[in-house]
C-alpha cells in the first residue's frame, strides 16, 4: 500500500515505530499480522527502513493490506539517553510516529522502543492537554475480579493532590474505554482505608474526588492488597510508589511461576499430579499470562501514546495495538477532555507542587 498521489493527506488509525524493541521489525510485523485479523478496516503508518519492511511485509499479506510505510533512515537505541534523543533523533522511526500524531496524521502510536526516548518526545512533541498538569503512566493488572487500571507508573516520582485528581479522572476514562466499564469505581492507595490515614496530599485528593462528578464512583483509600483483590477498578497514586508496587507484583508472577515448576517437577508423583493439574494450569497460564496485559499508555496527551514492553513477542505486541485501537475508537481523549471540564467547578485544593524528577528525567 503506498501513500496518495495527489500528495493529500490520510488519516491513520496509528503510527507505528518499526524499528523499536529487542526484536524489530520482525516481532513488530508478526503482531500486526495477528492484529490485522482483530482490525481489518484500520489503516497503520509504519515508519522505518523501508527496504527492510517491504521484504518482511511481502510476507505477511494481511498485514501488507493495512500498512503504509514510510522510511526513517534511523532508530533510537535501548540505550540512548532522552536529551540525546530529543536532540539526535529527529529522523528516527520513534520521532517521525510521534511527529504524525502531532500533526494529526495519526491518531495515536505504538512503540516498543526506550520507554524514557518515548516519554520525553511524547511530551514535548504531541504536549500535555491544557487541563492536565502532568501525563501519567497507566497499564492493565490482573485481580481476582477481573482486570484492574493502575496509575501512575512511573512518570511522576512526586505529585500533589491535584496531580491525583487528574490521575483519577484519566484513569476513570480508560478504564471505561479499554476495559469497557460504565461506571468504574476509583480508589487511591493508601497506608490504609480509614479517612485520616495517609498524608495531606492524598486526604486533600480524597476530599475533591468526593465532591466531584466521579464522587457516586469513588471508594475511598485502598491498601496494596486491594490490588490483586479487585476491590476497585482503578487504583491510583503516585509514580513511586505505583512503579514499586507494580514491579513487586511482577516479582511475585515470577516467584510463584518458578515455585509451581519445582514443586511438580520434584517428584515422580509429583508429575503425575502435573498431568492430572494440567488442564487447570494451563488455564491459570493464560489468565496471568504478561503478554495480556502488555501495553503502557501515556496519558494527558493530546493523542494516544501506547509503550509495548521492549522484549514482547507477537501476541503481546498485538495486544499493545489492541489497547490502542480501544482508545482511539471509544475516543478516549476528548472524554478525558469532557471529565476534567466537568472537574473544573471543583476548587483545586492545593497548588501545583514543583516540578520533580520523572523516570525518563533519571535516565538520562
Amino acid at each position: 500500500m503506498t501513500a496518495p498521489a495527489d500528495g493529500s493527506l490520510r488519516r491513520f488509525s496509528l503510527a507505528i515505530d518499526a524499528m523499536g524493541g529487542d526484536r524489530a521489525p520482525d516481532c513488530v510485523l508478526d503482531g500486526l499480522e495477528l492484529a490485522a485479523e482483530r482490525h481489518p478496516q484500520a489503516q497503520f503508518l509504519l515508519l522505518g527502513d523501508e527496504t527492510r519492511l517491504r521484504e518482511a511485509l511481502a510476507r505477511r499479506p494481511r498485514a501488507a493490506k493495512i500498512c503504509v510505510v514510510r522510511h526513517a533512515p534511523d532508530t533510537i537505541s535501548g540505550d540512548m539517553k532522552p536529551t540525546q534523543a530529543l536532540r539526535q533523533g529527529r529522523k528516527s522511526s520513534m520521532r517521525l510516529a510521534i511527529d504524525a500524531v502531532a500533526c494529526g496524521e495519526a491518531a495515536g502510536v505504538v512503540s516498543a522502543g526506550n520507554t524514557g526516548a518515548l516519554m520525553a518526545l511524547a511530551k514535548i512533541v504531541i504536549k500535555t492537554m491544557p487541563e492536565i498538569s502532568r501525563p501519567a503512566l497507566a497499564a492493565i493488572a490482573p485481580s481476582m475480579r477481573g482486570d484492574v487500571v493502575m496509575l501512575d507508573l512511573g512518570a511522576n516520582v512526586q505529585c500533589d493532590a491535584r496531580n491525583l485528581v487528574e490521575f483519577a479522572i484519566m484513569g476513570d476514562a480508560f478504564a471505561r474505554a479499554v476495559l469497557g466499564l460504565p461506571s468504574p469505581t476509583i480508589g487511591l492507595l493508601n497506608v490504609g482505608s480509614e479517612e485520616l490515614k495517609g498524608d495531606d496530599r492524598v486526604r486533600e485528593a480524597a476530599d475533591v474526588l468526593r465532591d466531584s462528578h466521579a464522587g457516586l464512583n469513588f471508594h475511598g483509600f485502598v491498601e496494596g492488597h486491594d490490588i490483586s483483590a479487585g476491590t476497585v477498578d482503578v487504583v491510583v497514586t503516585d509514580g513511586f510508589t505505583g512503579n514499586v508496587a507494580l514491579k513487586t507484583g511482577e516479582g511475585v508472577y515470577k516467584l510463584m511461576r518458578d515455585l509451581l515448576k519445582q514443586v511438580f517437577t520434584s517428584t515422580i508423583p509429583a508429575r503425575m499430579g502435573y498431568l492430572l493439574a494440567r488442564p487447570a494450569l494451563e488455564r491459570l497460564r493464560e489468565w496471568m499470562d504478561p503478554r495480556r496485559y502488555n501495553g503502557a499508555i501515556l496519558l494527558g496527551l493530546n493523542g494516544v501514546v501506547v509503550k509495548s514492553h521492549g522484549g514482547t513477542d507477537a501476541t503481546g505486541f498485538a495486544h499493545a495495538v489492541d489497547v490502542a485501537m480501544d482508545m482511539v475508537t471509544h475516543g478516549f481523549t476528548q472524554t478525558i477532555r469532557e471529565s476534567l471540564s466537568r472537574l473544573a467547578a471543583t476548587p483545586a485544593t492545593a497548588t501545583p507542587a514543583p516540578a520533580s524528577p520523572t523516570i525518563a528525567a533519571q535516565q538520562d
